[in-house]
């Protein structure tokens, strides 16, 4: 006969912790740490590109040593420029008669080199509104948290159709604490309306405090690469991710610990068991007397 050995409520529990410690890690528990943030100096450059009908004018020698327009002439620039801003914000605004918000201010500078690509001389009329297209960029840094608000102006510089004069305009955002840079593009010694008025462009420039440029060779551009680049630069935070630690692992563990636990009692327990010395011992009825009798 086998004595029976009662188990302690703790050890009667350790199915449910396991069964419930299973649970916790099928549920896939995780900790979400803090964001991790990442500091990037970012520029917020606002192109200004002329698109009047006097920038067909081919006046202009490219990197290949080829005579080309004034726009294409621009292009090449702008392409060299923009390949050397990842990180920084970039907007586009092309003028004529009138200015036109081509890129809003985008990280993407593979996209804004694209629409300036799709850009054509006329596409926003055949004159020139030199005033106008700086108003413009006034009105689209007034939004703006950039601490160093800075536009650039790429144009053979001859205004034909500005509301506002170009320097009452430059005035305005020097107010705004705005500096231009002036590109000149073309042959100073065109007459006419493709005439360079390198003039008017030194003038809007040194109302703000910028710098004037003549683009008149693969030097000259390196040189405005390199000014450029020195403009000053603010901090964009940006939230790159959260890391996410796996938990699971730690139930998983403590249910297979509590599972061998409860298993070695149990063997323990087992050995553990004594035998009485009557289990094995004949029990009989004494005929005479009627009572019990143990014989060995």
């Amino acid at each position: 006969m086998t004595a029976d050995v009662s188990r302690p409520v703790p050890a009667r529990a350790v199915p449910w912790l396991v069964w419930l410690l299973v649970l916790s890690a099928l549920a896939r528990p995780q900790w979400i740490e803090p964001p991790v943030t990442k500091s990037v100096p970012t520029r917020d450059p606002l192109l200004l590109v002329d698109l009047s009908g006097s920038m067909q004018h081919e006046d202009t020698v490219n990197a290949a040593g080829d005579t080309v327009d004034r726009l294409t002439a621009v292009k090449e620039v702008l392409a060299d420029f923009l390949s050397r801003r990842q990180g920084d914000r970039v907007g586009l605004v092309v003028f004529g008669d009138a200015p036109y918000l081509q890129v809003p201010f985008t990280t993407d500078v593979k996209l804004a080199q694209q629409l300036l690509d799709q850009c054509a001389i006329g596409m926003a009329g055949p004159r020139t509104a030199l005033g106008d297209v700086i108003g413009l960029g006034v009105n689209l840094f007034e939004q703006s948290d950039a601490p160093a608000k800075t536009m650039t102006a790429l144009t053979d510089g001859n205004d034909t159709k500005s509301q506002a004069p170009p320097i009452a305009a430059a005035r305005v955002a020097a107010e705004w604490a705005i500096r231009i840079h002036t590109v000149a593009i073309g042959d100073p010694t065109t007459v006419g309306e493709e005439k360079l008025d390198e003039q008017t462009w030194r003038d809007v420039a040194e109302e703000t405090g910028g710098s004037y440029f003549f683009a008149a060779d693969r030097a000259q551009r390196d040189r405005i690469y390199d000014e450029l680049d020195r403009w000053e630069t603010h901090e964009v935070n940006r939230v790159t991710h959260r890391p996410r630690r796996d938990l699971f692992y730690w139930p998983r563990a403590v249910a297979f610990l509590a599972t061998m636990a409860n298993k070695l009692w149990n063997v323990l327990a087992r050995k553990r068991m004594v035998v009485p010395a009557w289990a094995s011992a004949e029990v009989r009825v004494n005929a005479i007397t009627g009572e019990l009798e143990v014989v060995e």
